[in-house]
C-alpha cells in the first residue's frame, strides 16, 4: 500500500494536533478540519492503521492516535510547516495571519536540505510566529502551552504561549489587540471578560480567549 502521499501527510499531522488538543482524533474532528466527508476520513484512517508499519491505531466510535511511526512521520511535516512559517514572516515579512496557508502549500514540496538550510539561515528557532513549538533535527518537540486564556481566574497575570493558526480572521483581531507570544496579560473580570494589556483594559469574548494558550507569569 503506498501511502507516500500528500494526503497522507496531511492526515497525520492534523491527527497530531487533535490527539494534542484532546487526547484522541475523531474521525469526525478529522473530516472537519480536512474538509473531506466522514467516510473519506474513516476510509483513509483505517488504511493508515493497516499500513506497514501502522502509522495509526484506530478504534471504531473512539477514534485514532499515531504509532511512534506515524507520529515520526507527522513531526517532520510540522517541522517543514513551522520553518516555512517562521522563514516567511521573519525573512519575507509576511504577516502572521499570512503564513498558515502559504506554509501548507508548501511543506510538501520542501527538501530536506532546504529545510536545513533554512533552519541555519534563521539561527535555529524555537518557535514558530504563534507560538507553536518547533521540532527539532531529531523530531524532539517541546511542550506547548495548553491552558487557555479562557481558563484563567479574575486577578492572575500570565504570558501568551502561543495562539491558534487556524483561522487568519483570529490573527487579525489579536494582532490589533497586541496579543501575542510572549506578551503580559492580566484578566480584570471574568463576567464579561475583560483582560489588561500593553497599559490597556480590552474586552474579550470567551471564544477568541480559548484560542489565546498561556502559561505563568
Amino acid at each position: 500500500m503506498d501511502l507516500s502521499t500528500q494526503a497522507t501527510d496531511d492526515y497525520l499531522k492534523v491527527i497530531y494536533e487533535l490527539v494534542e488538543a484532546h487526547g484522541r482524533a475523531t474521525t469526525g474532528a478529522i473530516a472537519e478540519r480536512l474538509a473531506v466527508a466522514p467516510a473519506s476520513a474513516t476510509g483513509m484512517v483505517q488504511k493508515l492503521a493497516a499500513s506497514e508499519p501502522p502509522l495509526v491505531e484506530y478504534r471504531k466510535r473512539w477514534g485514532a492516535v499515531l504509532t511512534p511511526a506515524g507520529e515520526r512521520r507527522a513531526l517532520r511535516t510540522i517541522r517543514q510547516h513551522r520553518l516555512l512559517e517562521t522563514f516567511l514572516h521573519e525573512a519575507l515579512g509576511y504577516s502572521w495571519d499570512e503564513v498558515h496557508e502559504e506554509a501548507e502549500r508548501l511543506e510538501h514540496a520542501i527538501s530536506e536540505v532546504l529545510v536545513t538550510r533554512i533552519d541555519r539561515l534563521l539561527d535555529y528557532p524555537l518557535h514558530d510566529p504563534h507560538g507553536d513549538p518547533i521540532p527539532t533535527p531529531d523530531l524532539e518537540i517541546a511542550t506547548p502551552a495548553t491552558k487557555t486564556l479562557a481558563e484563567i481566574d479574575p486577578g492572575e497575570r500570565v504570558v501568551v504561549g502561543r495562539v491558534s493558526d487556524q483561522e487568519a480572521t483570529v490573527l487579525r483581531e489579536l494582532a490589533e489587540m497586541q496579543i501575542r507570544p510572549g506578551i503580559s496579560i492580566r484578566v480584570i473580570d471574568d463576567n464579561p471578560l475583560q483582560i489588561l494589556v500593553q497599559g490597556q483594559t480590552l474586552p474579550l469574548s470567551r471564544e477568541l480567549a480559548r484560542q489565546i494558550y498561556v502559561a505563568e507569569s
